[in-house]
């Protein structure tokens, strides 16, 4: 239960970043400079973080060691992550990118047959969690149902373009989150593996940078105050909350799925923000049935991880006597 709650408040930070990304595109802000400045922001905060809980040499050594699967996984759960969605927002609304982005809540619980875990010495390959699909796929539904009633007015252009790479981004995070946490093993903390696949990432986010340079120029004031603020709020807090959360459940694919529907949450937070902050109208009917199936949605998530957590506890009793 904590765990989700950890989801919820990570994906209220991670909200930010919908709202505001599309509130930079409106007023003609690059999405290559949206992308990356995110990062350039990020990496003096983690490194002042990890630095005074003394965790750099750990890293730096766990780094050192696999540099390949830093940047591969990096690659993949950062910057095929978080460039197609700010892509995305150059052609859709909030409320488009937010709520495709939400299919992650699916795709991460089919993920889990490309990992192992190990049993008595043996390698076994991990099972789809059913129950969570279901449980997920009802989400997906609420959060199709907010999609209806403004995907009517927009065109085929906006929907291709917003759509397809927030499925990418939607498969690519929790693909490089769950194989940087394969390769970390549990010997680094959230902090301190938020901040390696920060740096292992940067060398994509300055090659951006320099694109944007040559091509749009230096970016508006407004834009980089708007990206340090997405640096903070999503890029620290709800990544590191997000990672922490995911962390101590690593284990288990019913419960890692429940942590990852958390994020179904940021539809609602967004659907708010962009009321308060942009001036939308309050959602249609339909749309606020999908609100209320969200929410159901979420409470059976917490539900069934309630009942697992008594039988595990159940199991360890009868085995201790």
């Amino acid at each position: 239960m904590k765990e989700i709650a950890l989801g919820i408040l990570a994906a209220l930070f991670f909200a930010f970043t919908f709202i505001l990304n599309h509130a930079m595109e409106l007023e003609g802000g690059s999405w290559l400079w949206s992308s990356s400045l995110r990062y350039f922001f990020m990496l003096p905060f983690l490194l002042v973080i990890v630095a005074i809980r003394g965790g750099w040499k750990p890293l730096s050594a766990e780094m050192k060691s696999q540099p390949r699967q830093w940047l591969l996984w990096s690659f993949v759960g950062f910057v095929l992550f978080y460039a197609p969605l700010t892509y995305a927002a150059s052609f859709g609304p909030g409320w488009l990118v937010s709520g495709t982005w939400q299919f992650t809540i699916v795709a991460g619980i089919l993920l889990a047959p490309f990992f192992v875990t190990i049993v008595n010495s043996a390698k076994v390959r991990q099972k789809i969690p059913v129950v969570s699909l279901f449980i997920s796929s009802i989400i997906l539904i609420g959060i199709l149902l907010i999609q209806v009633p403004q995907a009517q007015s927009a065109s085929f252009k906006t929907l291709l373009l917003g759509i397809l790479p927030v499925v990418i981004a939607a498969f690519a995070y929790p693909l490089g989150n769950r194989k940087m946490m394969e390769v970390c093993d549990g010997r680094l903390d959230a902090y301190q593996r938020v901040l390696g696949m920060t740096i292992a990432s940067l060398p994509c986010w300055i090659l951006l940078a320099g694109y944007a340079l040559f091509t749009v120029g230096l970016p508006s004031m407004n834009q980089v105050l708007q990206s340090f603020y997405v640096g903070i709020s999503s890029g620290v807090i709800a990544t590191v909350l997000f990672f922490i959360a995911t962390d101590r459940v690593r284990e288990d694919q019913g419960k890692l799925a429940a942590v990852e529907a958390t994020q179904s949450t940021e539809v609602l937070f967004v659907i708010i923000g962009e009321m308060l902050l942009l001036g939308l109208p309050i959602p249609q009917t339909i749309a606020l049935i999908g609100t209320g199936i969200i929410i159901i949605g979420m409470l059976l998530h917490s539900y069934h991880t309630m009942l697992v957590n008594r039988e595990q506890k159940s199991l360890e009793i009868r085995e201790h006597q």
